[in-house]
């Protein structure tokens, strides 16, 4: 993912936050998320923050489940994703943390999960979730894992022209 798309993740989650509505958005790294995809609706759009806050959205049909975002566009929304089977997960994490903790533990993805109970963003990678306080906190954590010191490591137009 290139820096302008992180912005627009970045941009929507803490507006998702700030007012309560629940999140959970997963950004493909090197594994396939192939099962999951399948498990939602296609998309493959823009990444943009009002499309993503609009998925959220209460009142959307999609807003339930996870929305995958694949090589910097929203590939699909809707996604059914595993739960943790981590016995010793803090009981006040609800379906939306677990499933998040679930598919991270499975794959490589990158989620990001807004609590509409608490207004907590979360960062969730390798079975690990962190607490992101700021805006500032989740855009260097999410460009050391995406952008780096040097530059993109991976994105889709390195991917594409790779081919």
């Amino acid at each position: 993912m290139e820096e302008k798309e992180l912005d627009e993740v970045i941009r929507a989650v803490f507006y998702l936050s700030k007012r309560r509505i629940g999140a959970l958005i997963i950004i493909e790294r090197e594994m396939g998320l192939r099962d999951y995809v399948e498990s939602g609706f296609d998309l493959d759009a823009h990444l943009t923050k009002e499309l993503l806050i609009s998925i959220f959205m209460p009142v959307s049909p999609l807003h339930d489940g996870g929305v995958i975002v694949t090589k910097g566009r929203i590939q699909t929304a809707g996604c059914i994703l595993p739960l943790t089977q981590n016995p010793y997960i803090n009981k006040r994490f609800g379906t939306r943390h677990r499933a998040a903790l679930g598919l991270s533990e499975e794959t490589d993805a990158v989620v990001l999960v807004v609590s509409e109970e608490t207004q907590e963003v979360s960062l969730v990678q390798h079975g690990a979730l962190t607490t992101v306080n700021d805006e500032l906190a989740l855009k260097n954590s999410l460009r050391a894992i995406f952008i780096g010191k040097e530059g993109p490591i991976y994105t889709w137009k390195n991917w594409i022209n790779r081919s």
